[in-house]
């Protein structure tokens, strides 16, 4: 692609997300998801593949869905209460149907049915975008909406987490395997949206983080199966000794920097007099954690039948930048110390 297209597409996406996630009022904000939209969708056609095509096709209807359901609601709730102010949305109705609909655009279960299919027709630099980048402004509008319907939310995080787990075990595709990670890790932020808005931000944050380092280990690799996991440590030994850590870390075991979100998460569920939703979502936390152990497994105890002849790849210079995703890495595995740091910084 023409880099100064692409440096168009990409000042779309930054003021797309930039008009919505700072905007107050709602028509505002519809622009900034429509600009958003309009600026990924280039992107994810770029590579001409049929498989692309029908991703992006799926991506555009899913997204124009989303997006008339949330005008629809906004204009409802105007004309019901005379207010475009995202932050005083006051009636049931259209704060019901707009979180749904962003809901929609974010991915959430039982709405996810789209995200799999698409990711899996992505290229993973794409995937990458898709999976981080534009989850930014639903949430920054989530995060403005006064709750009205918490058993709504609850329900949509718990089923989420319970789908993500659940769907992803039975994958074989790493694109497909990270979408489903994807929708568990959004459940998480989304049962306690309303009671912490602070802890959202740290578990969307470190969400970034880790989604980071998996789709950029995975483009080192050059690897979109399980299959061709087992050939990993010949191109990249190192990456695939960190790899495991990685893993769990995205599964949320301690020392880990994973471990941090959902270990706060659980303390503010108990806090609340939840014990039977925050019990509900450690145990579909353990669905996700199998699917990252087969991934190890696949990456580091499994070695491919093949002989290679001649030289070892890893021998040869690598062609990827290798900095942004040392720093991922680091980021994904080592925060976990800095907790009382981040919790102290969150209170401010």
């Amino acid at each position: 692609m023409n880099p100064y297209i692409l440096a168009l597409l990409f000042f779309g996406l930054t003021l797309g997300t930039g008009v919505a996630a700072t905007s107050s009022h709602w028509l505002l904000a519809w622009m900034g998801l429509e600009i958003n939209t309009l600026a990924i969708i280039p992107l994810m056609a770029q590579q001409h593949h049929p498989r692309a095509i029908e991703a992006t096709t799926k991506y555009f209807l899913t997204q124009a869905t989303a997006a008339a359901t949330l005008l629809f609601a906004s204009i409802t709730n105007a004309w019901l209460t005379g207010q475009w102010d995202i932050q005083l949305m006051t009636h049931p109705i259209p704060t019901t149907m707009i979180i749904l609909a962003l809901a929609l655009k974010l991915g959430l279960a039982p709405l996810h049915t789209w995200l799999p299919e698409v990711l899996q027709g992505l290229n993973l630099t794409t995937g990458l975008i898709l999976s981080t980048w534009q989850k930014l402004a639903p949430f920054m509008l989530l995060l403005q909406i006064p709750c009205h319907n918490q058993e709504l939310l609850i329900l949509l995080g718990l089923t989420s987490t319970l789908v993500g787990g659940w769907g992803g075990l039975n994958q074989t595709q790493l694109r497909k395997i990270l979408a489903y990670s994807s929708i568990a890790h959004l459940g998480w932020m989304i049962i306690i949206i309303q009671f912490a808005p602070s802890l959202t931000l740290l578990a969307l944050v470190t969400y970034l983080l880790m989604t980071s380092s998996a789709f950029l280990t995975l483009k080192f690799n050059d690897t979109t199966n399980i299959n061709s996991l087992a050939m990993a440590w010949t191109k990249s030994p190192l990456i695939v000794a960190s790899a495991p850590l990685l893993l769990l870390s995205l599964g949320g075991l301690p020392p880990m920097t994973g471990f941090l979100p959902k270990w706060l998460i659980l303390q503010e569920l108990t806090k609340q007099q939840l014990p039977l939703t925050a019990t509900i979502a450690a145990l579909t936390a353990l669905l996700s954690l199998y699917f990252y152990l087969r991934l190890s497994y696949a990456m580091t105890l499994t070695i491919s039948p093949n002989n290679l002849a001649g030289s070892a790849p890893w021998r040869f210079p690598s062609q990827h930048l290798s900095l942004p995703l040392s720093l991922c890495i680091t980021g994904t595995i080592l925060l976990l110390p800095l907790a009382p740091a981040i919790t102290a910084l969150l209170t401010l």
